[in-house]
Formats: C-alpha cells, structure tokens, sequence
C-alpha cells in the first residue's frame, strides 16, 4: 500500500533515471510522480552556473524530458525561488511528498535545509536521498573522527569501502502520467543558449545527457587498459570524459564503479579501472573537503596563505585567458577550452601553474574563469583544484610544483600533435622550436610563417625568472 497519492521529486542536479534514489522512492511511496526542475541560478549565490554549464543545463533538460515522455511522464520546468515553486506544485497536484537528491555545497546545503524545514511545516513530507556521491559528507573521516586534509589517505579508506556500495537502481519502465493543470514554463524562456552563437563547438564535442552519458562510459571503457598513461597525453583520447555528465547526474558515480569492475576482469583492464577509479575518489576528495570546509570557495584552506600578496595584472590575465601569452602548451589548452568547453587535466594543471606561480595572479581569477568556461564547472572540483595547484589547499605541496610548460610539454605532447592542432600559426616550425619559439633563430621562424609579436605572441613571462621569484615568494610566507 503506497502511502502518497501523489509525490514531487525535485531534479536538480541528478538529471537521469537510472541509479536515481529520489525517483525511485518516490515510485515506491506514491501512486503518481510528478519530475519537477526549477531553473533559480540566484539561489547559488556567486558560484551560479556559467555559461558554458548552462549551454550544457539546456540540453540535458532536454534529453531528460525526452526520456521522461517515452515513459508516458514529462518534465515539469519552474522558475524559482524554489520554495515558492515548489509549493505551486504541491498546491496544483496535491502532492504530499517531495523527493530529491542531496546536493554538499554551501549555498545549496543552506537553501535546501530552508526548504525542508518550510516543508515540514506546511505539513509536507521529505525525502532527501544520496545519489551524487558514493558516500555522505562525513561518513570517511580519519582515526580521529576529523576529516581527511590529504588525499591518498582517504583514498585508502573510501577504496575498502567501495565493496559496500549497493548495485546501482534500475530505470523505471514506465511513470504515470502528469496532471494537465500544473503550470510550468517552456524551455527556451530560460534563455540558457547564447544569444551570440559562439558554441559550436561544443555542439560538435559533446552529447548531454542520459544516453550520451551511458555512451560515453561504454566507449571509455573500451580503452580503460590504456587509461594509467594515455591519462598524462593531450594529444590522445584516452581520458574519459565523463566529468560534465557526473557533475550534472546524467551518470552517477556508483554506476562508473559498477561498470567499470564488473565489465572489465582481465589484467590490463583491472589496472585502468582502479587508476580511474582513484580519480573518482578525487572527485568524491573535493565534495567532502567543501562540505567541512565550505569557506574555501573563496579563500585558502591553508590560512597563511591569506596574507599572499598578488600581481593585478589585466593584460596579462586576458593574455591567459585568450590563449596569447606565448606559451604554446598553454596557449593550446585556453584555446581547447574556449573552443570545446573542456581541457585535458593535465594541461589544467600546467595553465593554473603559470597563472598562480609565474605570473602570480589570485587562484580566484582562474578559478572564476573555468567556471564560466568548462562544461564540468563543478564547485568542489574547481576549489580544490586551484587551491592544489596554488599551494593553498589540501594536499597541496607550493615549492616543487611549479609546472615547467615547456618541459611538459616535451614530455606528454612528444609528438607534437596537441600543439598543432590548436596553434595552426606554430604548425609548421620544426618539432625542436615548436615548444619555445622564442628560442628559435629567426630563419627559422621566417621559414615557418612565424612573426613573434605579429602572428603569434613573445611570452608574457620569462619561466626562469618568475619560478625564482614564486619560490621567494612562497618562503617569505613560511
């Protein structure tokens, strides 16, 4: 006997219907389900989604009322706030419980306790269930009881209790229909595309939603075996693509472990699993280590690092962010993002690098800038990766890393094609100068078509000088 006749479950960042908690609870516990998303940026404070996450957000809502009208459902589009929505639902279905996922950053945690508690108030049931992360916030602490500040650690213990995770929850074969009378508004009114249309290439990288999410990890793990060092080459495709479709639940990440272990036994295979998989506990890492500190949005885990004086610079921050700053390595990943919405992990690592160390401009700057431009843009990822490589935050280790593009880039875009293929001005300048053409003589660059200063730019930095002067920077500090 199911005690609601009728139940809201509240998409937000989940939007898929394998492996959702919220959705299959509500199908357990009323006769009908009424899927309900409420567009209400505002609500995220400073950290609202970019552009780029909205481009994304458009056609994942459209692939997740697609699926939801194959199942005889629909997707319910609200404008928020999302108390004030939610309640002109229940009052035009009669609803009497509301279901969703947790969502662990700041903003969100606050506004949803808000919310529940309105709720209850109004004589509402709620459900809040766990189907972002494999484990709650605060579930994997240390011998202590604190929470993990270094990465392997925790690793070591969220990796023994992977054995534990349940198997991942079938999709509904069929849902209810919708009432007639619920408002709801249509998609295009919430103007998530660009009115100027710079985004095909996006378009043409990327599939959201559900079933390209499902694809994607299939295709991936036709080449996991290669995943331990294909990771570290740009130029490859051996990485796996699934951060965007994890970041807005199209694929949740007990399904990416279930996948992986199962599907893929032999050797090899096992080895790229478990190498990905420590990845995926990265991910896990950074929404346990904002949801204890949520305060590192904005300022360094590590508080001597708040007292760090930076460089204001708006030219040379527009040089990075334009892809001109005469390194190609970094030049070629500002231009990947711009392009596709996306960066190899490595080549972030490097680009963050030379913005916080060699050119010594705040975290925040690049941190702001990601988030408007990738397709993953995912608050406890974009935190603790900057914070990491600007010394600031967990695990992090300020004095030897210091990322040397172009040693970098000799070692994991060895053949150069990486460069090329995003710096078409370089392409023809031989494989010895192509990773420094400052250093080229200048017959070679006439040969190549190179006009440092005019077709491509002299670097904004010298590398050797500027790593000198970070690491003074980083023991005055101390």
């Amino acid at each position: 006997m199911k005690t609601h006749r009728t139940a809201l479950v509240w998409f937000r960042r989940d939007l898929r219907l394998t492996d959702n908690p919220a959705l299959l609870h509500a199908l357990a516990n009323a006769e009908r389900v009424v899927p309900l998303f409420v567009f209400a940026p505002e609500e995220e404070q400073q950290w609202a989604p970019g552009a780029a996450s909205l481009w994304w957000l458009h056609h994942s809502l459209a692939a997740l009322n697609g699926s939801l009208r194959k199942l005889g459902s629909a997707l319910v589009l609200q404008t928020g706030p999302s108390l004030t929505a939610l309640r002109r639902a229940l009052r035009e279905t009669d609803a009497t419980l509301v279901c969703w996922n947790k969502l662990y950053e700041p903003a969100a945690l606050k506004r949803d306790a808000e919310v529940a508690a309105a709720l209850d108030a109004d004589g509402v049931s709620v459900e809040q269930t766990n189907g972002t992360l494999l484990f709650e916030p605060g579930s994997i602490l240390n011998g202590s009881k604190l929470p993990y500040r270094v990465f392997t650690p925790f690793w070591r213990t969220l990796d023994k209790e992977l054995v534990t995770l349940p198997a991942p929850l079938r999709a509904p074969r069929q849902l209810p229909a919708i009432p007639r009378n619920v408002s709801r508004v249509e998609l295009d009114t919430l103007e998530l595309l660009p009115k100027i249309a710079w985004d095909q290439g996006l378009a043409d990288t990327w599939t959201p939603g559900e079933a390209g999410a499902l694809k994607q990890l299939k295709d991936f793990g036709k080449h996991v075996a290669a995943y331990p060092t294909g990771r570290d080459r740009p130029d490859r495709e051996e990485t796996s693509r699934l951060a965007p479709h994890l970041h807005f639940g199209e694929l949740g990440p007990r399904q990416v472990v279930a996948t992986l272990r199962h599907a893929h036994p032999g050797a090899a295979e096992s080895r790229g699993t478990e190498s990905y998989l420590r990845q995926v506990g990265w991910r896990e890492f950074a929404h346990h280590l904002l949801f204890h500190f949520p305060a590192t949005t904005d300022a360094p885990l590590n508080p001597m690092f708040a007292k760090q004086k930076w460089r204001r610079s708006r030219a040379d921050l527009r040089a990075w962010q334009r892809g001109a700053t005469g390194i190609p390595l970094v030049d070629a990943g500002m231009r990947e993002l711009w392009r596709t919405g996306w960066m190899h992990n490595r080549v972030r690592m490097i680009v963050a690098s030379l913005l916080t160390k060699n050119l010594q401009i705040h975290w925040l700057e690049g941190a702001h800038w990601f988030w408007d431009t990738l397709v993953d843009a995912d608050l406890a990822n974009n935190t603790l990766g900057w914070q990491w490589v600007a010394g600031c935050g967990a695990d992090a280790a300020p004095y030897y890393r210091i990322f040397n593009p172009v040693l970098q880039a000799k070692r994991f875009d060895p053949l150069r094609g990486y460069i090329r293929q995003w710096l078409p001005e370089l392409a023809r300048l031989p494989d010895r100068w192509i990773h420094q053409p400052w250093t080229a003589p200048d017959a070679v660059l006439k040969h190549a078509g190179v006009e440092l200063g005019v077709t491509y730019p002299r670097p904004v930095v010298d590398l050797g000088e500027s790593r000198n002067r970070a690491l003074q920077v980083y023991s005055e500090l101390r």
